[in-house]
Parts: structure tokens; sequence; C-alpha cells
């Protein structure tokens, strides 16, 4: 079994930041890509950011510039630091760990921006 635990969601202003946080535990192995995907109310869900094993990194073009990925290899952490936060940012987001054969997702957190 595969647990994703995240956390770091929450309410924030417009021009905010915050950081998501994501934990993989349990039948881990050969992990190649980690990343944040979001799903507003009514819409698709969507990439947001993702980093492969060798560091490699893809945003949307949405939140490039205000958003960094990064990852810990070594704990199976990936975390979403999320700057000049925006209304239209406001989503559930899904933390997701893959390999070839395999793709976990986590529970999902909440993320509103408003004033």
């Amino acid at each position: 079994q595969v647990q994703l635990v995240e956390s770091g969601g929450g309410l924030v202003q417009p021009g905010g930041s915050l950081r998501l946080s994501c934990a993989a535990s349990g039948s881990i192995f050969n992990i190649i890509g980690m990343g944040w995907y979001r799903q507003a109310p009514g819409k698709q869900r969507e990439l947001v950011a993702a980093i492969r094993s060798g560091g490699t990194t893809n945003y949307a073009d949405s939140v490039k510039g205000r958003f960094t990925i990064s990852r810990d290899n070594a704990k199976n952490t990936v975390n979403l630091q999320m700057n000049s936060l925006k209304p239209e940012d406001t989503a559930v987001y899904y933390c997701n760990v893959n390999a070839r054969t395999w793709s976990h997702w986590g529970q999902g957190t909440q993320v509103t921006v408003s004033s």
C-alpha cells in the first residue's frame, strides 16, 4: 500500500503565500515523477507543477514565476511553494507520485484565495 499525506492548504488573501507538502510512504519503488494537480469547481483536474527524479520541472503557464516545486528523493516528499496567489488559484490541490507501472494520488487539500 502507498500513502500520500498532504498538508499546507488553507485560506489566504490575494498576494499571499502558501506551502504545500506531500509525504509518500509504503510500497514505493522507483519513483519517476512527483507533482501537484488542482481541480476547481466545475473544471477538470489540471497539472500545476511536476518534477522528475533527475530534477526536471514542468509548470502550468498560469503559475510560472509564482510557484516553485521541489522534492526530497531520500524522504519521498514533494513541496509546492506558492507565492503571489490569485483568486483563480482557488482549488483542491492533489499530490501525485508515479513510476513506470503505477500512479498514486493524495486525498487533496483545499486552497482558497480570497479577501
